[in-house]
């Protein structure tokens, strides 16, 4: 996107964090901290002592569907990626190819009018593209319930860094929560993924709140780094007055992950007042833009090209998320949704245990 920094291979998180010794547990991942171009670095189990009583987190409750299902194209094999469901029953996927090692590459060659067959005896129809941005993912009309066959039929999305197929359990994190129609997201919201119960039952204990959003997170591009498609949030009453308590209280707003960022600034009036919203939001937060509510992110390890860049920016400033990439480089910081993440605070003396102060 804007840096030369490039991500060698082996920094890639292949397995999740518990799978990478005896003992250890989702939180078992680095925490790099920035304050302006201040960096530290942390252990993510530092978290509670990291933050401050009447701290506020924004968590996204979206679970994660099985939303990859194999399909035929003719007597073609394609993968079929199920994105985002809209308002009128039909679906927008992603059409790709087994690459021979258990994931995919990107397909072309789709057009209106194609079908594909699914398990089960499912059919789905291509009808048309849904951006004039380009023909990656496709409106589709599907026969039959597709959440119940995503249920028996599909696997997580996976991207060819990882090693191995993993259960569904892997992809969901402690805040999701089971939608009533079967929504979800296509691709983890992976920036609160190292929490574990006895880590969110410690951050309250000292104090530290949670305002939970939904964000159905679409089918990313792999290949590309598009800026993201329209996705359907909810920001409920409750949240909003949280939300607005702690930033009239002078308290800290943290976004676990950028999607919560997304709903939460869609939500927010050009007042910086969050109001409860639900529906279908294209906002993209760029520096431009700027941020609203948040002071600040937590938030994985994106590519160098990946437009999420530009959100961080927007919350940090250009210096400061360069100067916190180059370091996560320097310290073999692992990328992507089973790596370490970064916690981006407002640029002030770091916080102790000790401090009484309530002012970031």
């Amino acid at each position: 996107m804007r840096t030369a920094l490039r991500v060698p291979e082996e920094l890639s998180a292949r397995v999740p964090a518990e799978q990478r010794g005896p003992g250890l547990e989702r939180d078992a991942v680095r925490l790099l901290v920035s304050r302006g171009t201040a960096v530290s670095h942390h252990a993510f189990a530092e978290l509670p002592v990291l933050l401050r009583a009447g701290d506020l987190l924004v968590v996204n409750t979206s679970p994660t569907l099985a939303a990859a299902v194999d399909g035929r194209v003719g007597h073609a094999r394609v993968v079929v990626h199920f994105s985002t469901r809209g308002d009128d029953g039909r679906w927008a996927v992603e059409l790709r190819e087994p690459d021979g090692r258990g994931t995919t590459r990107a397909r072309a060659g789709a057009s209106a009018g194609s079908e594909v067959r699914l398990p089960g005896g499912g059919r789905l129809v291509l009808t048309e593209p849904l951006s004039a941005r380009g023909e990656r993912l496709w409106w589709a009309r599907a026969s039959g319930n597709v959440p119940g066959m995503l249920r028996e039929h599909g696997r997580p999305i996976r991207y060819s860094y990882t090693e191995r197929d993993q259960p569904l359990s892997v992809y969901q994190t402690v805040f999701a929560l089971p939608a009533a129609d079967g929504a979800g997201s296509a691709e983890m919201p992976s920036a609160a993924r190292p929490f574990t119960a006895r880590l969110v039952a410690e951050l309250v204990s000292r104090g530290v709140q949670f305002a939970p959003i939904t964000l159905h997170t679409g089918v990313s591009s792999a290949e590309a780094h598009e800026p993201p498609y329209a996705e359907r949030f909810a920001v409920p009453e409750a949240s909003a007055r949280l939300i607005n308590a702690a930033k009239g209280g002078g308290r800290g707003v943290v976004a676990v992950g950028t999607t919560a960022v997304r709903a939460v600034e869609s939500a927010a009036g050009a007042d910086g007042v969050v109001r409860a919203a639900e529906g279908w939001t294209e906002l993209v937060v760029t520096p431009e833009r700027g941020v609203r509510v948040v002071d600040g992110l937590l938030t994985g390890l994106h590519e160098p090209e990946a437009s999420h860049l530009l959100m961080l920016e927007a919350v940090a400033g250009r210096a400061a998320v360069d100067r916190s990439y180059e370091e996560a480089l320097r310290g073999l910081y692992l990328w992507h949704e089973f790596g370490d993440v970064h916690l981006i605070l407002p640029e002030e003396e770091p916080h102790t245990e000790h401090c009484s102060s309530n002012s970031w």
